[in-house]
């Protein structure tokens, strides 16, 4: 089994979502939405392929729709629990990663350092998928994207508006936006502001698509207008002591009824979740008829089983 899963060897990886060219991502967006209104087509698709979840973090979305995905596409998951001993303390990544590639055809990884995924993706011979570091989130924004695109037909010129802190959803969220032809306009505390390096990355990219890279301070200077209002928990997984700082800063940037009153009439509300009400976002807000949280999540699935197809297919 280790000799024909080297073949596999000159296939990409999904580490940060950059690898994904503008015409990479719309061949994605057409199989997820063929994956989505013809499941029965694809259920043989991945027969006798193996995924190995690697978990550092707890999750609910991500690890469901990844082992429902896999196993709805004719394959198998082998879940890893990483959330009590990190990945690498137990034994080198390098390891790792040279015994799972003669067991399993990928490798999804949830981790609290990207390097980690980048040990891995080095040392093994079968795709590596991002699932989630502290830089990146990549399946997460390729779903948000395929959801808004669900929702407005087009993506060409479309502003979304990023409220709250510059974080790896953030980053993804830039760099898929610029992809997809989408404007991105990001408004976060000083000091909080997403990567420098992202966001070079992010406007070079949007040169190709003529998308409007924006960073700015004022919530309802970047929510003027925007058709999609997106915000994210303002302390993640791993900054819990930093949560009642983050509380008093982040206060002016809370999703509520209020700032939504800028957005476009027809604006939808986003957000990756887990959500904390009344904190980053209002329970009226989440709970609106222009929510389409839900839709995100259920679009993890469909996106994410296209990513599978793409790179383990």
């Amino acid at each position: 089994m280790g000799t024909a899963l080297k073949k596999l060897a000159t296939v990409a990886d999904l580490l940060t979502g950059a690898e994904f060219s503008a015409p990479r991502v719309r061949e994605l967006f057409q199989l997820a939405a063929d994956v989505k209104s013809r499941p029965k087509r694809y259920r043989t698709a991945l027969a006798g392929r193996y995924l190995a979840l690697i978990f550092e973090k707890p999750s609910l979305r991500t690890r469901v729709t990844f082992d429902v995905g896999m196993q709805s596409l004719g394959g198998g998951a082998v879940f890893l629990d990483h959330t009590g001993t990190r990945l690498g303390q137990r034994e080198s990544i390098h390891d790792v990663a040279k015994n799972l590639e003669r067991w399993v055809h990928g490798i999804v990884a949830r981790v609290f350092e990207q390097s980690a995924l980048e040990q891995l993706a080095a040392h093994a011979s079968i795709p590596v998928i991002n699932a989630l570091s502290d830089v990146y989130h990549p399946c997460q924004a390729l779903a948000d994207f395929f959801t808004l695109e669900e929702r407005f037909g087009n993506l060409t010129g479309l502003t979304l508006a990023y409220v709250g802190d510059g974080n790896n959803v953030c980053h993804s969220l830039l760099l898929a936006g610029a992809r997809v032809g989408a404007n991105v306009r990001v408004a976060t505390p000083a000091g909080y502001e997403p990567n420098s390096t992202v966001v070079a990355e992010a406007l070079q990219a949007a040169r190709e698509t003529r998308a409007k890279i924006e960073i700015l301070r004022a919530p309802e200077q970047a929510v003027a207008g925007a058709q999609a209002v997106y915000t994210d928990v303002w302390a993640s997984m791993g900054q819990e002591d930093e949560a009642a700082a983050r509380a008093k800063l982040f206060a002016p940037y809370q999703v509520n009824e209020a700032l939504m009153a800028h957005a476009a009439k027809d604006a939808v509300f986003l957000h990756c979740l887990p959500a904390h009400r009344s904190s980053e976002v209002t329970d009226g807000v989440m709970d609106a008829p222009n929510s389409i949280v839900y839709d995100q999540a259920e679009n993890r699935l469909h996106v994410q089983k296209a990513i599978l197809l793409t790179l383990l297919g």
